[in-house]
């Protein structure tokens, strides 16, 4: 909903009546994925994608039926349909769009987004009900349950970088980039500055343990230590272990992160929650400047945000022990 809620806004601000079509089915070649959401008002406006350009035509049409009939329904397109080849779909993909009036749950969700509050959207594609529950979600993708589409939709991706060192810097530019919300933490005044960090959304100057206790630690957070020094990487790695995070990764050597991890595990941390850290940090893609090593930093954070090629990743991980 982010994508097209500034439009919704507007549109609902000026009295124009506002139709949502989300994507909620996909099957072989379809071009863009579930979730993603098409708006349409009565004036004629629109704004998002469900299909980069393929069906946006055909949905339009649907939209305006939906707006004046004041129902929602559910609309395939596809090879099995007779405009399969006019909608650009005749390769083999396949969508199913829900379009649906604009909901009171839609108008909620969009406040709890501006606020970077969690919640779960659901919409039952047989009734066309949605309904909205504030919660955090444990994951990030759009899912089908039964009669419902579930749309988990948590505060904006947080990247907070531990440590103000060299590659923090291209780090923080290539997560804003990639649309994290970035903190760099460090205690040391001359490498935490906006000078160095222009683009951070927040320079923070203090120990690790203080800082990481003032930001929500989440499934929408993940924590980089790049320290590289105990007395810094401890504090943080206490802060974060056993939380409810969805990355933590710690740069150094396998030498350097077990004399770390032995020496959590003597204060009783377990082993479960050490396995929490991705160390060595990043995935190995052979690069050694500042930039390559962000690049790895940033490859492997997106590869577990989207749970892609997880056993892949535990057996490239296995394998540089």
């Amino acid at each position: 909903m982010r994508e097209v809620m500034d439009e919704v806004r507007e549109w609902t601000a000026a009295g124009d009546r506002v139709a949502v079509a989300t994507v909620v089915e996909t099957w072989g070649s379809s071009p863009r994925p579930l979730g993603s959401k098409m708006v349409v008002s009565a004036s004629g406006r629109m704004a998002g994608s469900v299909s980069n350009g393929c069906i946006e035509g055909a949905v339009f049409e649907e939209a305006q039926k939906v707006l004046q009939a004041g129902r929602g329904r559910l609309v395939p397109y596809g090879v099995a349909d007779d405009v399969a080849f006019e909608v650009g779909l005749a390769c083999g993909g396949h969508v199913e769009v829900m379009i649906q009036p604009l909901a009171p749950a839609h108008l909620k969700l969009i406040e709890l987004l501006e606020k970077e509050r969690p919640a779960i959207l659901r919409t039952n594609l047989e009734t066309g009900e949605t309904v909205l529950e504030e919660a955090a979600p444990r994951a990030d993708l759009p899912y089908r349950e039964g009669a419902w589409f579930v749309e988990p939709q948590g505060r904006p991706p947080h990247l907070v970088i531990v440590g103000g060192i060299h590659i923090a810097i291209p780090l923080h530019r290539l997560a804003k980039l990639l649309g994290y919300r970035v903190t760099v933490i460090d205690a040391r005044a001359k490498f935490a500055t906006s000078e160095r960090f222009p683009e951070a959304d927040e320079v923070s100057v203090s120990w690790p343990d203080e800082g990481l206790a003032k930001i929500p630690l989440d499934r929408s957070t993940y924590i980089v230590i790049l320290t590289h020094d105990p007395k810094f990487d401890l504090p943080a790695l206490r802060a974060v272990l056993g939380k409810d995070v969805r990355y933590i990764g710690a740069i150094g050597s396998r030498k350097t992160n077990q004399n770390r991890f032995d020496q959590l595990r003597e204060e009783g941390f377990t082993d479960e929650q050490i396995a929490q850290v991705h160390g060595p940090i990043g995935l190995d893609l052979g690069g050694r400047s500042a930039e390559e090593t962000a690049l790895a930093i940033m490859a492997e954070v997106t590869a577990v945000r989207y749970d892609a090629s997880a056993q892949g990743l535990k057996e490239v991980k296995a394998a540089r022990a």
